[in-house]
């Protein structure tokens, strides 16, 4: 390996393991582990990220097992991230694995114009069942980390990653997108999905534009002036991979995607992520779901706005649709249809959900 070799993404390379790692990534991968005051016996590729150059390894060494991470993002970004877990384990005692140091006392190894670190690996770890008593666990669990999260200052060197301010714009770039879809479907009518798209997309932008006005006239401006340490951090990848129960509780993993930002989003991804998988809107389920949550941290009535906010916008729809504008001819076929005409029927049961959750605030001061 030469000094000046920079790990790239290797989605295009052409091959049929499915946990592929380049073998000059792999070399690295060894040279790394010789920072650390173990003897290796053993590295497994366990998951990658190939389309944007990251790996996870389980390491089994004479001081057990640790897993070894390839963090893809800039260095900058990636030493606020490893400033939040250290922070995570350190002063807040949270559910984290720790991060082993270098025999140099680092908290990661920069090679290939990337870090990487070493951590715990639990052993007991498993993945909680995807009913309704599983999902409670996992809100209460999401609620413990936005609140043991507050209060985080990155290091000097890292860059601060914060969403709080993005709200608006995220808003409008789905609705200007809204137009390249239409003349995407436009251009390529003879495609499966295409029609479907297009007799919704109307409804879908109109019902964007109103979620950016709610936005406006929200208390938003009050709760982002308030600053990064009161907000606390977003997971970004919150669920049944990245938070998984132990013998001693819930333990989250795979921080390197954290984030300032109002800390509801990430309750906001979840709900729709089991309404989708569930096929139905059902408020029962996410009452219990909003209940576990402020088991740990209550949600206070500007914040449960966000949270409605950010449920009345299309995400499903915007979610399943918006790869199209990279190869519209591969991606609007038959499958894309009936994913999107089962999300339509979603989307019109929602509304009537939202509107008694809405009900559940009114009268009642939760500040």
């Amino acid at each position: 390996m030469t000094d000046d070799m920079i790990i790239k993404p290797w989605l295009d390379e052409n091959v049929l393991e499915e946990l592929y790692v380049p073998q000059y990534i792999e070399d690295i991968a060894y040279e790394v582990v010789k920072h650390y005051d173990f003897t290796t016996h053993q590295m497994t590729v366990m998951a990658t990220k190939d389309e944007k150059g990251g790996a996870i390894w389980r390491i089994d060494t004479d001081k057990g097992p640790y897993s070894l991470k390839l963090l893809h993002r800039r260095p900058t970004h990636s030493k606020f991230s490893l400033g939040a877990q250290e922070y995570l384990v350190n002063e807040q005692k949270a559910r984290v694995p720790a991060i082993i140091p270098t025999i140099n006392g680092e908290k990661y190894v920069k090679m290939g114009g990337k870090l990487w670190f070493v951590a715990d690996w639990i052993e007991t770890l498993q993945q909680l069942p995807q009913d309704l008593e599983g999902t409670k666990k996992l809100c209460t669990a999401l609620g413990e980390f936005h609140r043991l999260t507050k209060g985080y200052i990155p290091p000097e060197d890292a860059e601060v990653v914060s969403r709080l301010h993005r709200w608006p714009r995220t808003y409008e770039r789905m609705e200007k997108k809204m137009n390249w879809f239409r003349d995407i479907v436009n251009a390529y009518p003879e495609m499966p999905a295409s029609s479907t798209i297009l007799s919704v997309l109307d409804m879908y932008q109109e019902q964007t534009r109103q979620s950016i006005q709610r936005l406006k006239d929200s208390r938003y401006e009050e709760i982002v002036a308030r600053g990064n340490l009161e907000a606390g951090l977003v997971h970004q990848d919150y669920g049944w991979s990245n938070a998984q129960i132990a013998d001693d509780g819930v333990w989250i993993i795979d921080l390197d995607g954290v984030s300032y930002d109002i800390t509801i989003r990430d309750l906001r991804k979840l709900i729709i992520d089991r309404m989708h998988s569930n096929g139905q809107w059902d408020i029962n389920w996410i009452r219990e779901m909003i209940q576990a949550y402020e088991e740990e941290l209550p949600i206070t009535d500007e914040i449960y706005e966000m949270l409605l906010i950010d449920l009345s916008l299309p995400n499903l729809f915007y979610k399943n649709v918006k790869y199209m504008v990279y190869s519209p001819t591969e991606f609007l076929n038959e499958e894309l249809k009936v994913e999107v005409e089962s999300i339509i029927q979603l989307e019109e049961q929602k509304w009537t959900v939202l509107e008694e959750l809405a009900n559940d605030r009114k009268g009642g001061a939760n500040e």
